[in-house]
């Protein structure tokens, strides 16, 4: 059953990859109307079953879009038994088929059927009742290429993600550009969507591989700063190993900055505000992760139109051993503020 009334109707695009991007959309379904709500979801995604099925079958990887549509599920049974399927690996199969989540083949078999990755996701969309749009950046088949301090250069979203891997690692020679190798078309539904919002949210995830990419897409950073929408940063509750080691909340701003070309046009950073158990910041710190500290002036000296909203975020799941957005707080604080 529907767990809460949609009392706010505003037209939401958001922007992101898959963990934080759904915990902001399983929020915002609750307390929006979900037929106003748009998620932009990244299509260079090159690892995992995603990325297996894009070099076998020449689609664009699905993962992403999945993860969005789940989050978008109004019944929370419905969600559940759906999570179920999705995750499903098929661990009993021999042949090709093992180790696929299944709800990327469901979705790439729709793709197939209805020719284009837009197109067969409305099809899902519509086979599981979702009213909120889920809508792929772009539908040109993109590469992502990460460029360090020293000059590194590296290729493919999965590699920059496990860079800290790499023999040549270092912590301090830092990501400091993105690039796609070919050119990168937006999708005119995205930039429509832009259009007609009326908030602008960039979700929590891995920086330089599900979010900064977004702005690489032909038209999008023209289009948010042509728009009259209010625009939200909602910043990650730790580093990431590899990624954005030494980070604080100001340089998560300057990235975007860079990438958005108006450091007038973000209206609100959203951070996490209260401390966290010691236990826990030991447990990310030994993974190489460290909570990101909220430098106000700096964020002020970086973005000076935008206010920093500080509110209770951070939630640690002990079952899963994993901390996570808290998803009513953190569409509350996007919802409640103008």
């Amino acid at each position: 059953m529907k767990s809460t009334q949609n009392k706010y109707k505003e037209k939401i695009v958001t922007f992101g990859g898959k963990t934080g991007h759904f915990q902001l959309l399983n929020g915002l379904k609750k307390l929006n109307d979900p037929s106003l709500i748009t998620a932009v979801v990244g299509t260079w995604d090159s690892g995992g079953s995603s990325g297996t099925l894009r070099t076998e079958l020449g689609v664009l990887p699905p993962g992403d879009i999945r993860a969005c549509l789940l989050a978008l599920m109004e019944d929370d049974e419905q969600q559940r038994v759906a999570q179920r399927l999705f995750d499903d690996r098929l661990k009993e199969a021999v042949g090709p088929l093992k180790g696929h989540s299944l709800g990327n083949l469901i979705g790439v078999r729709l793709d197939h059927i209805f020719h284009g990755q837009d197109r067969g996701t409305d099809a899902e969309r519509a086979l599981f009742r979702i009213r909120g749009q889920v809508l792929p950046a772009s539908l040109t088949d993109l590469n992502l290429v990460g460029i360090t301090k020293k000059g590194i250069e590296i290729e493919g979203e999965t590699n920059i993600d496990n860079r800290k891997h790499r023999p040549d690692f270092s912590p301090k020679d830092k990501i400091v550009r993105i690039c796609f190798t070919t050119h990168a078309d937006s999708n005119p539904r995205v930039i429509q969507a832009i259009k007609k919002a009326d908030k602008i949210v960039f979700a929590p995830g891995d920086l330089f591989t599900s979010v900064l990419p977004h702005l690489l897409v032909d038209g999008v950073s023209e289009a948010i700063e042509k728009s009259k929408a209010k625009l939200y940063f909602v910043l990650n509750l730790t580093t990431k190993a590899g990624e954005t080691d030494y980070f604080r909340a100001s340089d998560y701003i300057k990235a975007l900055q860079f990438y958005l070309g108006d450091k007038n046009r973000l209206n609100f950073i959203i951070a996490n505000r209260d401390g966290m158990d010691r236990e826990i910041i030991k447990l990310y710190k030994d993974a190489g992760q460290e909570i990101v500290k909220v430098d106000e002036e700096a964020c002020r000296a970086v973005a000076p139109k935008a206010r920093v909203i500080k509110t209770k975020l951070a939630e640690y799941l002990k079952k899963d051993n994993l901390l996570r957005h808290d998803s009513l707080n953190l569409a509350s604080s996007i919802l409640t503020t103008n």
